[in-house]
């Protein structure tokens, strides 16, 4: 792990963030005291969902396509 100063971040930022990106840890101190640690974000890994997570969550009407009742209709094509 290796320590920069504010000053030394600020001179820089891209060169410290490459050195982040290639897995090194670096603490940024102000006025000889550390104050915040860069370090790169390890992504979550990722399993693939299981088949049927929401089996019987919900089921779909029989009347899910018929159509809308007038009033409704109305609401949409009001101008």
């Amino acid at each position: 792990m290796s320590t920069v100063t504010l000053q030394e971040l600020q001179r820089d930022p891209a060169a410290l963030l490459a050195r982040v990106e290639a897995g090194e840890r670096i603490v940024v101190s102000r006025e000889g005291r550390a104050v915040a640690e860069l370090r790169p974000i390890v992504p979550a890994p990722r399993e693939p969902r299981p088949i049927g997570l929401a089996a019987g969550e919900f089921a779909v009407p029989a009347d899910f396509d018929a159509p809308l009742p007038e009033d409704v209709l109305r609401t949409f094509e009001a101008p």
